[in-house]
């Protein structure tokens, strides 16, 4: 499986490095593989949906 860096993820997906930090942490991302103090996030894993705002979840359930 290929795997690409936090830095990759927050330019593909649009969003801070420490949010996809926190995200690896909270096993919100598939597939993520911490590897001393690095996270590996799968190619192919999917930008989780923003649990902070309810209209998120809301369109999620759709």
């Amino acid at each position: 499986m290929n795997y690409i860096t936090i830095a990759e993820a927050s330019e593909k997906w649009g969003i801070s490095e420490r949010r996809i930090q926190k995200l690896c942490e909270e096993n919100r991302i598939d597939g993520t593989v911490k590897f001393g103090r690095s996270w590996a996030i799968p190619k192919k894993a999917q930008k989780p949906v923003d649990a902070r705002f309810k209209r998120a979840k809301e369109q999620e359930n759709q």
